[in-house]
């Protein structure tokens, strides 16, 4: 959305009075609202589908405003124009507010945890270890994946006291540990002494190179999102796999808390994992009827995203030529997130992807972000207020024109939740999940755990999911044309 495009009316320039009168003057109690039915009636993905959006359903302008006057205000209006389906298009009170994610940093001891009930008293809950992050106060300290604790500065953990104790409370604080063996928690003698402390996180968590076969297997675990904050480094870790003649890899998102993005990153991820030639298609994207007309006819290469093989201007693209890619999936019980779905449905016609996690949602869906401008672009915006949209403008296709609107079937179904009986070591194959992808590759065997949760523990908590960032989609950036 970079270019204003005057030369053309043809398309979005809807075929009634509205969209066309140029000289009209918009009343201005009627600016945002008129920007919010316009911008909809343009780009909306199902825009075919809301009859209050058909380019024939107003024959003049002073029918649009009275259609617009009848709502209370024009928020109201936006969510009357969406499909009932529709959870991710939404209005932006302050584009201000639209800002590239900075690196991440947080304020913490460097614990990431669980909390299940106390199966043996329903008031009291156990914590549990899931991993301790690298550099920070606990891992200087003797804590470690699989550990138990049961309660804080002496003060027992129960449902209604476990996130002031451990989230809310004192910078400072001593974890009381214990022994569990499913079914009877055990006090035992150890404390561990934490301390709350400015955190960057690094951006892989682990990277290592795992022989199989004869072959040399990359293993990333990846625990950030998908911004430009971390493109340079994992092409840096990609470089270190080239070196080392990786031929497959598996990418642990497990932990990860990215769920949506911009499309141009999860490409260069792409670009990463599998090399092709600048040439190969990676992405195709399927706008509404009219929109998709106009930029077949005037713009068609808009549509498309081939493999980048440049970050920036000047620093190429370290790609692996990976034959396999293993996905261990995000989400809140291992079903995958946008970002993931894409990378996978992208990369499918290029290498041989595997899934492991849980049937994915199916967000095949991509946004974009528009102001109130001629081109709907951010520099001849109005100035008169700070609304944007950032509705659903496109499905995302693969290069055989395949998409994912009902999701992905894993090769190997996780557990909605890990072990906690048997969690393992993070980058060992003594990590069940890890375990299970390693002896896919050497087997060929794809085995899921059916038996899962044979405790029936009551899962309440995992410090993870409240880090994730909320699922708003894929965004993309493309030129449009001028049609207010």
């Amino acid at each position: 959305m970079k270019i204003n495009f005057k030369i053309i009316l043809l398309l979005i320039c809807i075929s009634t009075i509205v969209g066309c009168t140029k000289e009209y003057e918009i009343p201005q109690d009627l600016v945002i609202s008129d920007f919010v039915w316009k911008g909809l009636n343009a780009y909306y993905l199902h825009q075919d589908l809301v009859p209050d959006l058909a380019d024939t359903r107003f024959n003049s302008d002073e029918q649009l405003n009275n259609y617009l006057r009848s709502f209370p205000d024009y928020t109201t209006l936006f969510s009357s124009l969406l499909i009932s389906s529709d959870v991710k298009s939404t209005l932006v009170e302050d584009y201000n507010t639209l800002t590239e994610p900075l690196p991440r940093t947080a304020f913490t001891n460097g614990l990431e945890f669980g909390i299940i009930a106390n199966p043996a008293n329903s008031d009291t809950v156990l914590g549990y270890v899931t991993h301790i992050l690298p550099n920070s106060n606990a891992s200087t300290k003797n804590i470690v994946r699989g550990e138990y604790f049961f309660a804080v500065n002496g003060v027992q953990l129960t449902k209604t006291n476990f996130q002031d104790l451990l989230l809310n409370g004192s910078d400072t604080f001593t974890l009381q540990m214990a022994n569990f063996d499913g079914t009877i928690i055990i006090p035992n003698t150890k404390t561990v002494s934490l301390e709350k402390q400015a955190y960057t996180y690094p951006t892989t968590f682990i990277e290592k190179v795992i022989p199989v076969n004869k072959e040399n297997i990359g293993y990333l675990m990846y625990q950030n999102d998908f911004s430009n904050n971390y493109i340079n480094d994992l092409n840096n870790t990609f470089l270190n796999f080239k070196n080392q003649n990786v031929t497959k890899l598996i990418l642990d998102l497990r932990y990860n808390i990215g769920t949506g993005g911009f499309s141009k990153n999860i490409a260069k991820i792409a670009s990463m994992i599998s090399e092709q030639n600048e040439d190969e298609i990676l992405i195709k994207e399927q706008w509404n009827a009219k929109a998709q007309s106009w930029f077949l006819a005037n713009q068609p290469d808009s549509l498309i995203t081939k493999f980048p093989k440049t970050i920036g201007s000047n620093i190429n693209i370290n790609s692996l030529n990976s034959t396999d890619v293993y996905i261990i999936l995000n989400g809140t019980n291992f079903e995958g997130s946008s970002a993931t779905e894409l990378l996978i449905n992208s990369l499918k016609p290029h290498t041989n992807v595997h899934i492991i996690g849980r049937q994915t949602a199916g967000n095949n869906t991509g946004s974009i972000t528009l102001y109130n401008s001629e081109d709907y672009d951010f520099p001849l915006k109005n100035e008169t207020h700070t609304v944007a949209l950032q509705p659903i403008v496109l499905s995302f296709l693969n290069k055989n024109d395949q998409t994912y609107e009902n999701g992905f079937s894993p090769n190997i179904n996780l557990c909605e939740n890990e072990d906690i009986l048997d969690l393992g070591v993070l980058g060992e194959d003594s990590d069940p999940i890890l375990n299970s992808v390693l002896n896919y590759i050497s087997t060929g065997n794809a085995v899921s755990n059916t038996n899962c949760n044979p405790n029936n523990f009551d899962y309440l908590f995992n410090s993870i999911n409240t880090q994730k960032t909320i699922n708003t989609g894929i965004f993309i950036q493309q030129n449009l044309p001028n049609t207010n």
